[in-house]
């Protein structure tokens, strides 16, 4: 058996889903920590950290659909290879970075150069899904339901790369067109299939 084939079943993906799911809920953990209560009181002070708290917001709905995708991804996984495996743990590696953006950013109040790192440190994970897709979906072994479901996330995520890109390009006009392009990434994947994956499907495959 060659390095790229599968060594262990369904009970060795579980064991990957269950450690993956451990490090994203450490990620949470670490973000909300940032969340530090101001020393003096009234509801003026808590206003102030309204940026940290908008910036918590949007990292901690990143994370979240990542982690219901990576669970439904999974659920098309047969056996763990070792593309499988490093493909994940470079995922994983990648939304670690976040939490460090997303203070940076809140206590930078999304200045230019604070949104700039932080879509940045969003880009990465994209590109680390895409490929985690790749180690465990093959087009030839897909049924016609999961062609449908690697088509519109393959294409989802090549669209989400490109909205990081022009986000940052958009940044140094305003920062908050870049704010912008992040929230719409996080609509396209909000659902982990929904009406709006018909846009990234081919007619071919439509009902």
């Amino acid at each position: 058996m060659n390095e790229g084939q599968a060594t262990e079943g369904r009970a060795g993906v579980g064991r990957v889903e269950a450690f993956s799911d451990g490090v994203l809920a450490i990620i949470i953990t670490i973000m909300v920590l940032e969340l530090k209560a101001p020393e003096e009181p009234g509801f003026a002070h808590l206003w102030r950290l309204w940026p940290t708290f908008l910036a918590y917001l949007l990292s901690y709905a990143y994370v979240a659909i990542y982690w219901v995708n990576h669970h439904r991804l999974f659920g098309h996984a047969r056996g763990v290879t070792s593309g499988l495996l490093w493909s994940n743990i470079v995922l994983l590696f990648t939304l670690s970075l976040v939490p460090f953006s997303t203070a940076y950013l809140g206590e930078h109040h999304f200045a230019r150069d604070a949104t700039v790192l932080y879509l940045i440190s969003l880009l990465l994970p994209s590109l680390a899904y895409m490929a985690l897709q790749n180690a465990i979906m093959r087009p030839a072994h897909c049924t016609t339901a999961e062609q449908r479901y690697l088509i519109a996330t393959r294409r989802k995520g090549h669209a989400a790369s490109l909205v990081y890109l022009a986000g940052i390009g958009l940044t140094f006009v305003s920062e908050w067109l870049g704010i912008a392009a992040a929230a719409l990434v996080a609509l396209f994947w909000f659902l982990p299939f929904s009406r709006l994956d018909a846009l990234f499907l081919p007619a071919v495959l439509d009902d």
